[in-house]
């Protein structure tokens, strides 16, 4: 039930979608002798995942319009071929966008010249799977302005040849963005809605009961509301209002709209703001620098980015804290978690409250000095766990095996009484918790690398990451997270107990049933 270590019943009974008893079957047959019945065959039940950072509204809206590059592409050269399929005998003007673009897996980034021929001069972006570097052509560049003149953007990047000058394609952060605005900027909240539909077929199959859309767009809110109108929501929804939007964020404040507004099925979880980036793309801030083979035009002193002057993030944060919402920040490398903790820590001198439940958002990089910050400042460490399993391996390539003793150390938080939450932030990882949940306790990459054996944890405690602390980094801990009397009965049936088999088969473990609100929502064919 996860209400404890250990604590496990033979049967429950679900009335009104909550859990009202806990027992043996034989009692809770006696119980309630006309009720339905969910024969589990004696498989193991475990509290509905939450997966408490990812951003399946932007997913959605991109489904069917952009390429997926993740799966079946094992080249750069198998990309660049597609390109040249998908764009023959188009107008001059048809664009292709790819996402999930993932050049450490594909050989590197195409050069311009090789995606315009690909493309026969028509406008190209490649979006990689962090969502924080992007490529270009020559007809995308031109469309959006950007030439051998521009200037930077404000907190973002046009990458140059070092030689001649010239734009190499490569977008940092905000000059990604760019594209991307331009790329989406015709989508409707129905375009979302229809693509959501989709994305949560996919998470009910892992077990996931309830997300926290991360950065959660305003068109995203409107078309999870138009989803509950049409009975098409099944999944529970927290929102953490994307602070890329100000007006979107000044709104909320001005509604008088705090965190928890809202039902069991859609809620206000809090805001969130992005001033940190990509480890696996190298942007990302870390007070040393990056280790390993560069990109073009990459900085000789690459220690990454910051995405916001510290006085303007201070002043956001405190207003927002202020207002009654919970906050939450990207902090990746060491030196952008202490910047979030700065904020932070600045809107707690100001405003104290004592049950802020903040949050640092993937918080990678915690060093010790970090690790009794966030302990000091009772902070969560929303940790990216996804990562550790599909990107560990960029990680140690660009940081150095050394730097591992300090990614995702969630003994030491553990153990430091730090709450630390795990996560996907899919569609840059893949949503299985299982993932996320070998690596924990194995400290091992999806390849096997070595992640630093020290900061293993057990497998309860890996559980308790996607389940009760994910409930209470929501301040949903009253609802859902664990299957005590009066809790959602959300719930995943396992085909394999995770409790016994070999750790390394955790990655491998499959959910056969998931049910939210004791309705089954997936079902394995056998």
């Amino acid at each position: 039930t996860m209400e404890g270590e250990g604590v496990f019943v033979e049967a429950l009974a679900i009335r009104a979608g909550r859990i009202v008893a806990q027992g043996s079957s034989s009692e809770i047959r006696a119980l309630a002798p006309q009720a339905d019945v969910i024969d589990c065959r004696g498989r193991t039940v475990i509290p509905g995942f939450i997966d408490s950072h990812c951003h399946p509204d932007t997913h959605g809206a991109r489904l069917g319009r952009w390429t997926d590059l993740s799966t079946g592409y094992a080249t750069k050269d198998d990309v660049l071929a597609h390109v040249r399929r998908e764009t023959q005998g188009k107008p001059a003007d048809h664009w292709y966008v790819g996402f999930r673009y993932d050049d450490l897996r594909l050989g590197g980034w195409p050069t311009r010249e090789e995606l315009d021929a690909a493309s026969g001069g028509r406008p190209v972006f490649l979006y990689r799977r962090d969502a924080h570097l992007g490529f270009a052509n020559s007809a995308a560049l031109k469309i959006v302005g950007f030439s051998r003149e521009s200037q930077d953007p404000p907190f973002g990047r046009l990458d140059r040849h070092p030689d001649t000058g010239e734009l190499t394609g490569l977008l940092r952060e905000t000059a990604a963005h760019v594209l991307v605005n331009y790329c989406q900027a015709s989508y409707t909240p129905d375009d979302y809605a229809a693509g959501l539909v989709k994305v949560f077929e996919d998470f009910v199959s892992y077990g996931i009961t309830s997300v926290h859309n991360s950065l959660a767009s305003t068109q995203g809110i409107i078309a999870y509301q138009k989803m509950r109108e049409r009975n098409e929501l099944r999944m529970r929804v927290g929102l953490l209002a994307s602070g890329r939007e100000d007006a979107l964020i000044d709104s909320i404040i001005r509604s008088g709209w705090r965190t928890g507004f809202g039902d069991e099925w859609i809620r206000l979880t809090g805001v969130e703001w992005c001033p940190d980036c990509s480890t696996s793309g190298r942007t990302a801030a870390y007070y040393d620098p990056y280790v390993g083979e560069k990109i073009l035009g990459e900085p000789d002193d690459n220690r990454g980015m910051i995405l916001y002057e510290l006085e303007d993030f201070k002043h956001r944060v405190l207003k927002a804290h202020k207002a009654g919402l919970l906050v939450g920040a990207d902090g990746v490398g060491d030196r952008g978690i202490d910047f979030v903790l700065d904020a932070f820590e600045f809107a707690l001198q100001h405003h104290p409250v004592h049950d802020h439940r903040m949050r640092v958002e993937h918080c990678c990089n915690v060093t010790p000095s970090i690790l009794e910050r966030l302990k000091r400042l009772k902070v969560i460490c929303s940790s990216a766990t996804g990562f550790a399993y599909d990107l560990g391996d960029a990680y140690i390539r660009n940081r150095g095996q050394e730097a591992m003793r300090y990614m995702w150390p969630h003994r030491s938080m553990i153990d430091a009484g730090v709450i630390a939450p795990g996560h996907s932030d899919c569609p840059v990882c893949h949503p299985n918790p299982m993932r996320g949940m070998y690596s924990m306790v194995t400290r091992k990459t999806d390849t096997g690398q070595d992640l630093f054996e020290g900061e293993a944890v057990t497998v309860y405690e890996a559980i308790q990451a996607y389940t009760t602390l994910g409930a209470y980094c929501g301040k949903e801990e009253h609802l859902k997270g664990d299957l005590g009397i009066g809790k959602l009965a959300d719930f995943a049936i396992l085909e394999d107990d995770i409790f016994t088999v070999d750790p390394e088969q955790i990655k491998d473990v499959r959910v056969a049933e998931t049910y939210i609100g004791g309705e089954c929502v997936f079902r394995r064919d056998a």
